[in-house]
């Protein structure tokens, strides 16, 4: 492969935001690309005029560079293949399918849609499916079957029409699949798709698609499964174009499925199981929002791992694995062929783990944005000591919270479950005593409040739990956080004797 200057590419439609499977494309393009040294190319497809929508394409390019994946050419970077969005490339297609016209490889044809429509409708009522081939394109309104002055007359009339392929009849496609391997196609079975309509003068997805991949050089078309099926069509093109010595090799990665396992994920799944299928936030030009990893409090790092290890294995038990561990171990060959299953609790176990392998000054410095939110000031060494306390049960920043609000804001209100389980009769008159025990620990740290606490307890014959719990309840408000010590020493002597009598007031 060292002898071949490697170029791949990532050309998604702008449909709308890119779903998470098209971000694992990308992915393995860019692994594979910075592994051989070679080219990453970011190409909009933008011919399907019917399906743009605004704001998609600027959603592509900042859903790559969330994800650390650097373009080395693009419609931003520009490069010697330029342009790189179809739309302005539209010029240059219909030479390309006059060509496979004048060569015997394409025709016109002159069908109105209703035309087509009535005779999809005979096959369906026979039980039949409707193929446009070998078998009836010679009775319809084609430049093989119309005289070609009528051909011509008809095309300078104005009248609407498009070019066919001419799919070979009875031929035995042999295609190669990195992943797949030898794959064999009977071209009968395949209809005459559309390559250019003169309604807009676009072309359809398989001419621009191959015409762009031959014009810039890519070595290797890395796309999901649901393109295997446009295999025959796309290498019959190249043959066709008498590209087939420059023609790319394939690799079509497996679908990524519902985490039932049955069918391809889609947004339906996430919204009814919570989790996003999209980078990024996305907002619809009707309004319409959709969840996003990096909203959702994902590490870009932790989405990256997660979504490469979905179809693809390292042959190892490692589980986490930074960029370049991933470019530098990344093979097609060890792409597995069936779909791969998604899993929303194993992507938020992902972020924990990069989670914990953050500097407690790396989170406090995150999570200091979210007390600034709430206008909360806190001291940034009293903030790191209480994320490193707490970031052992969260998968997210924002979790974090959840876990240490009461640090921040003394509890308004006492857990009844709580309250009933470890509030007696005599807890009043113990917490009152604890307090003055508390207000003697000179210095106030971790280490001599746990002793006078205890010390306390064996004194009196209290047993720990009944204590200690209560304790908890007057700093916190329920039964949760860290060790009771560390609540005391952070909050200070002071706060922690007005929590323990307020605790006593209110809940009597």
């Amino acid at each position: 492969m060292s002898s071949q200057k490697i170029r791949v590419r990532f050309a998604p439609s702008p449909t709308g935001p890119l779903h998470i499977g098209g971000v694992r494309t990308a992915l393995f393009n860019y692994f594979f690309a910075r592994q051989h040294g070679g080219t990453f190319i970011l190409r909009i497809e933008d011919t399907d005029s019917q399906r743009f929508v605004p704001g998609a394409e600027e959603y592509i390019n900042e859903s790559l560079r969330w994800c650390g994946i650097q373009i080395d050419e693009g419609v931003v970077e520009g490069g010697p293949h330029a342009p790189y969005r179809q739309s302005e490339r539209k010029a240059l297609y219909k030479q390309y399918a006059d060509k496979l016209v004048e060569s015997g490889n394409a025709y016109y044809a002159f069908d109105s849609a209703e035309e087509l429509d009535m005779l999809r409708k005979e096959a369906e009522a026979k039980g039949d499916a409707f193929t446009y081939g070998y078998k009836i394109r010679n009775n319809m309104k084609t430049s093989l079957a119309l005289p070609a002055d009528e051909v011509k007359r008809r095309i300078e009339n104005g009248e609407q029409w498009v070019i066919r392929f001419k799919m070979p009849e009875n031929e035995e496609v042999i295609m190669n699949d990195i992943i797949r391997g030898e794959v064999t196609v009977n071209t009968s079975t395949l209809d005459d798709k559309v390559l250019f309509k003169s309604a807009d003068m676009l072309p359809t997805y398989h001419l621009a698609n191959v015409t762009d991949d031959y014009l810039m050089e890519i070595s290797h078309v890395i796309r999901g499964e649901e393109w295997l099926p446009s295999l025959p069509l796309h290498v019959l093109l190249y043959r066709a174009m008498g590209w087939t010595e420059k023609m790319p090799q394939f690799a079509h990665l497996p679908l990524l499925l519902k985490p039932s396992g049955n069918g391809k994920l889609s947004k339906r799944d996430g919204d009814k199981m919570g989790f996003p299928v999209f980078p990024l936030e996305w907002r619809s030009p009707e309004g319409e929002v959709s969840r996003g990893y990096r909203e959702d409090g994902y590490f870009p790092e932790a989405f990256v791992n997660l979504l490469a290890l979905l179809g693809w294995n390292p042959g190892t038990e490692q589980e986490i694995f930074s960029m370049e561990e991933l470019i530098s171990l990344f093979s097609l060959e060890r792409v597995n062929k069936s779909g791969a299953r998604f899993d929303p609790e194993k992507a938020k176990w992902f972020n924990h783990q990069y989670l914990m392998r953050k500097t407690d000054a790396e989170i406090a410095w995150e999570f200091g944005k979210i007390l600034i939110n709430k206008s909360i000031e806190a001291e940034p060494k009293k903030v790191e000591k209480i994320v490193g306390l707490v970031k052992e049960r969260a998968n997210f920043i924002h979790e974090i919270w959840d876990q240490a609000s009461f640090f921040f804001e003394a509890p308004t209100s006492y857990d009844e479950a709580t309250v009933k389980k470890f509030w007696k009769e005599d807890t009043p008159a113990i917490m009152n005593e604890v307090s003055e025990v508390i207000s003697k620990v000179v210095p106030f740290v971790v280490s001599e409040i746990e002793t006078a606490i205890k010390n306390y307890i064996n004194e009196k014959g209290h047993g720990m739990g009944k204590v200690m719990n209560a304790i908890r309840l007057c700093l916190v408000g329920e039964s949760k956080g860290p060790g009771v010590a560390d609540i005391c020493e952070l909050l200070g002597k002071d706060e922690t004797i007005r929590r323990v009598e307020k605790a006593i007031r209110i809940i009597g």
